[in-house]
This record gives C-alpha cells, sequence and structure tokens, in this order.
C-alpha cells in the first residue's frame, strides 16, 4: 500500500469511500455482509482511512461503517465524517447533531471531520452567525472530539481562495473533486494549487467522476489497452492523481468486492504514468466535453452591461454539458437573481471580444434552460432537512 505523511500521521492513499456501499432495492437496506468483506479485504492490504457523512445512504452509511470496523482495535484506523450544514432546514442544535454522528459511528472522537459541501451557495449557511456553524464545530475540535479539521469544497477556485483566507488556520486540509476530466472541466488543478498555497493536504474525492472515468466507451478504452491489456480503466485515473505529491488521500466508494481487489492492486505501489500515458489521458478527457472552450480569460466581462461573471457562468455550462447535476445547479443557487445566465439581455458585445469565437449568449441561453430543468438541491435539501429535524426530534 502506498501511504502519505499527514502531520505524522500515516494515511493509505486509497481511502475508502462509504457513500456507494450496495443497497437492496426494495428495503433500501445496506448489504452489511458484502460492506464487511470489502472492509476485511481493505485493511489486510493497509487501506486506514474511512470516509462517510451523516447523510449517506439515507443516514445508514455511518451505522454500518462501524459494523464493520468493529472488531478492529480504534487506534489502527482513522474515520473521516462530514457535518452536513448544506442541508440544514434552519439553525438547530449543531452539537447534538455532531454527537449524534459520534454515536453512530461507535466512537467518541472523529480523526477527521469536515464542513460538507462547500459551494456559492451553501458558504452561506456555514458563514452565517445565525446557524453558528464554525464556532460550535472549532468548539467540538477544542474539546478533542475532533482531531483534524477540513471541509469538502464543490465550488469555483475564487471562492475556494476567498473561503480559505477568510479562516485562515481554521482548516487542515481541502476535499475536491479531481480526476483527470476535472483537471480542466472544474479547474481541479488551480483548486489543487489554492489549496497546495495555503499549506494544506489536498483529499480527493470522485476520482472517477461516479465512475465515468471507470466505464469509458469502447474507442477510449482501447486507447488505454495499448499500455497494458490487463489494467482497468480506473486504474489509470487513480495513477493520474498519484502523481500529485500534496495529495495525501484519494477516496473510493466502493460496492463490490472486484473494486477493491482491482484498486489494491492499483495503490500496492507506486507507478508513474508514461508522458505517452498522461496525454492520452487528457485528450481522452478533452473529448468527453461537450461545452465551451472557455479559457476564463474575463475580455468578455468588460463590455458586458448586465455585469455577469461569464466565465464563472460558462464554467457551470461546461459541468452541466458533461453530466447534469444538483451540485452545478448549486454554484447557481448561489447567484442573486441578476447575476443569474437569464440575466443577459444577448447583446453579443461578449461575443465579439471573446478569443475563442464563443457564442456566448446562445451558451448562457442553453444554461438557463438547463438550469430550470434541473435537478435541484432545493428538493433534496427538503427531505435531508426533515429527515435531520426528526432524528433530533425537532418540532415540524
Amino acid at each position: 500500500m502506498i501511504y502519505s505523511d499527514f502531520q505524522g500521521l500515516k494515511l493509505s492513499r486509497l481511502g475508502f469511500g462509504c457513500m456507494r456501499f450496495k443497497t437492496d432495492p426494495a428495503t433500501g437496506e445496506i448489504d452489511q455482509e458484502t460492506v464487511n468483506r470489502m472492509f476485511d479485504l481493505a485493511i489486510e492490504k493497509g487501506v486506514n482511512y474511512f470516509d462517510t457523512a451523516y447523510p449517506y445512504l439515507g443516514g445508514k452509511s455511518e451505522i454500518a461503517m462501524a459494523e464493520a470496523l468493529k472488531k478492529y482495535p480504534r487506534d489502527s484506523y482513522y474515520i473521516a465524517d462530514k457535518f452536513p450544514g448544506h442541508s440544514l432546514p434552519g439553525p438547530i442544535d449543531n452539537i447534538a447533531l455532531f454527537n449524534q454522528s459520534l454515536q453512530k459511528c461507535s466512537t467518541d472522537y472523529f480523526d477527521f471531520y469536515l464542513l460538507h459541501n462547500i459551494t456559492e451557495w451553501s458558504v452561506k449557511i456555514y458563514e452565517s452567525d445565525e446557524y453558528h456553524i464554525i464556532p460550535d464545530i472549532l468548539k467540538m475540535k477544542e474539546e478533542g472530539k475532533i482531531r483534524h479539521l477540513g471541509c469538502s469544497f464543490h465550488g469555483g477556485p475564487e471562492l475556494l481562495e476567498e473561503f480559505l483566507s477568510r479562516h485562515e488556520g481554521v482548516f487542515e486540509f481541502v476535499q475536491i473533486q479531481c480526476n483527470y476530466l476535472d483537471w480542466t472541466l472544474q479547474d481541479a488543478k488551480k483548486k489543487y494549487e489554492i489549496i497546495t498555497d495555503h499549506g494544506l493536504g489536498v483529499w480527493v474525492m470522485e476520482p472517477c467522476r461516479g465512475g465515468k472515468l471507470a466505464n469509458l466507451n469502447e474507442e477510449q478504452s482501447a486507447r488505454l489497452k495499448q499500455f497494458d491489456p490487463q489494467a482497468s480503466n480506473a486504474s489509470y485515473a487513480f495513477r493520474f492523481l498519484q502523481e500529485l505529491p500534496n495529495i495525501k488521500v484519494i477516496l473510493s466508494g466502493m460496492n463490490e468486492v472486484f473494486q477493491v481487489e482491482d484498486n489494491l492492486n492499483t495503490f500496492e505501489t507506486y507507478q508513474p504514468l508514461s508522458e505517452a500515458e498522461k496525454n492520452t489521458l487528457l485528450d481522452i478527457a478533452e473529448g468527453m466535453k461537450a461545452g465551451v472552450p472557455c479559457t476564463a480569460c474575463r475580455y468578455c466581462c468588460d463590455g458586458c452591461p448586465m455585469g455577469l461573471n461569464i466565465p464563472y457562468l460558462l464554467a457551470v455550462y461546461n459541468d452541466y454539458k458533461v453530466n447534469a447535476s444538483a451540485i452545478a445547479g448549486m454554484r447557481l443557487d448561489g447567484l442573486d437573481e441578476d447575476k443569474l445566465p437569464s440575466a443577459c439581455i444577448g447583446c453579443g458585445q461578449c461575443s465579439h471580444a471573446c478569443p475563442q469565437g464563443i457564442d456566448v449568449p446562445a451558451a448562457l441561453a442553453e444554461l438557463t434552460k438547463l438550469y430550470a430543468e434541473g435537478p435541484h438541491w432545493e428538493e433534496t435539501r427538503k427531505q435531508r432537512g426533515k429527515e435531520i429535524r426528526q432524528a433530533l426530534n425537532m418540532d415540524e
């Protein structure tokens, strides 16, 4: 197993993500037997980092993880959990919610704890005096119930820089979506650099883009098979990330034993990518993109009569075009109405200024439609908020 050093801790670079456990379609119950088998195999081969979150799998992930770990000494593994501020229906007893997670995980402390899903929308909740989240979580850290504090981040590079600067000295690591597709699509390269410049560790989620990079089409897979016919598509995605020295943990949401076996093989030893392999991955990524070639030069912004952050909007548009998700919608939810793509008046000044010749008004019109059609986070948030209130015995 490849390990990384983080503040004197020896962390397996392969972390076990507990969001995708196999469940019974009829009952929603987790297949605990398979979880136990996967954990036993992973631990035998050196995995020592396990990542869950309060809302994963309807609140059942924490319990299933704890069940699979209970036969192992507590000091032989690291648990990471997350505070669901982005799901809150309103101010609640943050400490009661935190302690509930401790109970479900059968532990009295978290090795790693994160503010979950910081975006341009949810940051307003996390920094709200009314919600009082960050002070309460810091209190838990002062009491020793959190050993290392971080955040998981789904926003843009500008927000990341601003957020870390406003909270300098608070966080020790940041978890971002990073893979060879999002390296440029979501500007993960810039986010990696920002986190590193702040002296913090980088954790990675979605290394295979929710399975997209593990399940390439026939032509894409053939391009990788020319290097090694036996290697899985997923292994190339992981090896791409292994080359980045400040990435401490790469999370994989495994739900089948064969996935665990394949990932363990990839992380057994460090296997640097050849230049040809790396170039092929980046070329495959370019072929997956279906949006516009915005370079964020911002020439388009100078003459926009509506003052729109066009590069930001086009970045969200490109993400929608690859895979429509509630996360992309959340990035628009955080904008004032007069800064949404629907505020574009179609004057075309942006297109005239664009070195790439992008038809910006057309892209923003399509983005407006994609945003309206969803998927939307609001419905999910309301449901999760209801579940949180019920779990804390709060009045409706």
